[in-house]
């Protein structure tokens, strides 16, 4: 029988199970259920806790002590590291994480973990997002994070990468949930954002131990976590087979707002967030649309906290959709475009030959109208919106 040293905080416990062969968060959870306590687990002799029907190694290693051996080790690490470690009996462990399915038995965190608590938003998409789709993932999660939203991604590159850039532009808290170990930044060129997410009073987390590489199959289940943390989730680009409808199915079965960008119907990143928007979630082009379908107690959190109603404050960065913040080539179809008149497409692509390529206007002015600059009048002649 494994014996406890005096003063061992519930989180060596939890560790422990995370470390024993066979036992996941679920099985692992249920275990501790059978008990009075997640201590109680380890006083436990081998014949009782094979009687729970528990693999004959998973058993043995919690009976003769090995798991509590590697937990301790693992602890080391995680000092060494400068990494906390959170179980479900911390003070600081964040209580949306415990509403869902099956919560991670601890968390991995470096930085910031009070900010796991404070309430955001995550956004995730493809790894091959679009200019389009880069923009707006930037542009949301700036304007998101100034309203004192966290931003919840996945350290991803494409989408998520450009969420938590977005927050860090608007001087925000961002959290990143790696599918390795919280030690590992992967992919490698995303160092300085880690390092920058944490700097700004951010976190990155992880429920895999220290020095996990990153196995494929790491990545779909901390999907949970990344919705698991947020009041609401925004889809940004994804195709018809992305793991980003993992994390969109996530939200759905934990109760959390869906939000979706819509997109080009001619570019199969679209699908995602298009195939979303037709099944119910809220179609998403500015900050507004998401705020105004957050719960009454988060926007009143908030505004309280800062002083201002959402809908008055302005971007750290400016206005989400501000001049300073368009393309150069958004910027030199804007320049042709007037209030009191409309002007045609054609005579926007005769202007602009030798500048810029037809399919580069179609772009601007779709991105400039979802965006609110312009508007298209019929006959495919544009105006500028009043106020731009």
């Amino acid at each position: 029988m494994a014996a406890s040293s005096p003063g061992v905080s519930h989180s060596l416990y939890w560790l422990a199970l995370l470390l024993t062969p066979g036992l996941g968060p679920t099985r692992g959870r249920k275990l501790v259920e059978r008990f009075a306590s997640v201590e109680d687990v380890f006083h436990a002799s081998l014949t009782e806790l094979e009687a729970l029907n528990l693999q004959a190694q998973s058993a043995q290693h919690i009976a003769l002590g090995k798991s509590l051996e590697l937990a301790h080790e693992e602890v080391a690490k995680a000092n060494a590291a400068g990494v906390q470690i959170l179980s479900r009996d911390d003070a600081r462990w964040p209580e949306r994480l415990s509403e869902i399915y099956d919560p991670p038995l601890v968390l991995f965190v470096r930085g910031n973990a009070d900010v796991l608590d404070r309430p955001g938003i995550a956004i995730v998409g493809t790894r091959h997002p679009t200019p389009y789709g880069m923009g707006m993932s930037e542009r949301l999660a700036c304007d998101l994070a100034t309203r004192g939203l966290v931003i919840f991604s996945g350290m991803a590159r494409g989408v998520d990468t450009f969420g938590h850039k977005g927050a860090l532009k608007a001087k925000g808290k961002t959290v990143a949930v790696f599918g390795t170990g919280v030690d590992v930044i992967y992919p490698r060129e995303n160092k300085k954002i880690a390092e920058a997410i944490v700097e700004s009073g951010g976190a990155l987390i992880s429920e895999f131990p220290m020095g996990a590489f990153p196995a494929p199959q790491n990545f779909p289940i901390r999907n949970r976590i990344i919705s698991g943390l947020s009041v609401g989730v925004l889809v940004v680009e994804a195709g018809e087979y992305s793991g980003t409808r993992i994390t969109a199915r996530c939200a759905l079965e934990q109760s959390r707002e869906l939000f979706a960008v819509p997109g080009n119907v001619t570019s199969r990143n679209s699908w995602g967030p298009n195939t979303l928007i037709k099944q119910g979630a809220k179609l998403s082009a500015t900050w507004e649309d998401i705020w105004e379908e957050l719960p009454a107690e988060v926007q009143q959190q908030l505004e309280s906290e800062y002083g201002l109603a959402a809908s008055e404050q302005k971007s750290q960065t400016g206005s989400l959709f501000g001049d300073e913040q368009i393309s150069p080539r958004e910027k030199k179809v804007l320049s042709l475009l007037k209030q009191d008149e409309s002007v045609h497409i054609d005579d926007i692509v005769e202007k602009l030959e030798g500048q810029l390529s037809s399919s580069e206007i179609f772009a601007a002015l779709f991105e400039l109208e979802l965006n609110g600059k312009i508007k298209q009048m019929p006959g495919k002649r544009f105006v500028k919106s009043f106020g731009t």
